[in-house]
């Protein structure tokens, strides 16, 4: 209890402002990594005191006391001090940055034994390896004592994010302790459309995905003028808690494959993007028997098909592949640049 007390209540020393840090550093926010540091911990509003800030960020990933973090992205250090304020035993940050090195290592001096740095991509870090494997848990259990807390780079957050969604289809990479927790930042359209209802006009892929294997809550927006520089857009912070079971049953990647294909017509009637999943020879064949076999109405809007809906097409389109061979690897743009080439061949024969 005493150990569990002090940690609650940990204090960084006195240590210079994250404005002070990036002065000190001469740190800039590099446009093309699409960069923006939460700078102000507190915005006063035109009429209320209101805080949309690290700590703000950092509470809506429950409690932090005694717990395993990884922060992405930590530029800094704005959110990397809130989560040792808030009693994090064990903070692992993954930068890719080099600028921002020394000042991570300031603060890890400053809270010795806490704070782990890994100068390296997120994209290719192998998280499973982060922590140790005591805290695994099974995935039926309540989710493990590990977080991952990100202000995360608007050029990465999409890749990261399905391939996180891959991750906790296959229970590998950072979810090999179990449903590991996420709270992290997103451009607000991004983030609307992570939350998105059916029917809703943000309605998409992403909303299908994520909603399918995670438990998705919309915290708060942060208005741009938080950040320096300051954004176009402001941002949406987003927690993800894994579903003890996914609503999709099926393989990712067969999954994917079939909400983009709906979605890439999206102010079309599903029809038009299911019929792309099939060669030209057997299109409307093999279009009519998996909407008949999911029970879809062929004239929704994508934006109007639910998860269930999603779930009985990708059903639907498991059982075709398994009896037709060769079907999950069709990609209708590989046979239109055949068709392509072949016509171009076939006009220079004419000419000549």
């Amino acid at each position: 209890m005493t150990a569990s007390r002090k940690l609650a209540v940990f204090r960084l020393p006195p240590l210079p402002t994250i404005g002070e840090i990036i002065r000190l550093y001469n740190l800039r926010a590099e446009k093309q990594l699409s960069q923006n540091f939460l700078l102000d911990m507190r915005l006063a509003g035109n009429c209320d005191t209101f805080f949309l800030c690290a700590d703000k960020i950092v509470r809506q990933a429950g409690s932090l006391s005694n717990a395993h973090v990884c922060e992405v992205g930590p530029g800094p250090g704005g959110i990397t001090r809130s989560i040792l304020s808030a009693g994090a035993a064990d903070l692992l940050v993954v930068e890719k940055d080099t600028r921002f090195i020394p000042g991570l290592q300031l603060l890890a001096e400053a809270a010795p034994g806490k704070v782990r740095i890994v100068h390296g991509d997120i994209l290719t870090y192998k998280m499973e390896r982060g922590f140790p494997q005591k805290l695994a848990r099974k995935w039926d259990d309540e989710p493990p004592d590990v977080h991952i807390i990100g202000n995360l780079p608007f050029s990465v957050s999409t890749p990261l994010i399905i391939k996180w969604l891959e991750n906790i289809s296959n229970r590998d990479g950072p979810f090999v302790y179990g449903r590991t927790r996420l709270t992290l930042t997103f451009q607000k359209e991004v983030a609307e459309r992570l939350t998105a209802s059916t029917g809703s006009r943000q309605r998409s892929r992403l909303s299908v995905m994520a909603q399918s294997l995670c438990s998705v809550k919309s915290c708060f927006t942060i208005p741009g003028r938080a950040f320096v520089p300051k954004p176009q857009v402001d941002v949406g912070v987003v927690h993800f808690t894994p579903l003890v079971q996914p609503q999709i049953g099926q393989p990712f990647k067969l999954v994917e494959k079939v909400v983009r294909n709906v979605f890439q017509f999206r102010r079309k009637h599903c029809r038009r993007g299911i019929e792309m999943l099939f060669p030209e020879a057997r299109r409307l064949e093999l279009t009519e028997q998996m909407l008949r076999t999911a029970d879809v109405d062929p004239t929704l809007r994508p934006t109007e098909l639910s998860v269930p809906h999603f779930r009985n097409l990708s059903d639907a389109y498991s059982r075709l592949c398994s009896d037709n061979p060769g079907l999950l690897a069709y990609d209708f743009r590989d046979e239109l640049r055949k068709k392509r080439r072949s016509t171009c061949i076939k006009e220079e024969e004419e000419v000549l």
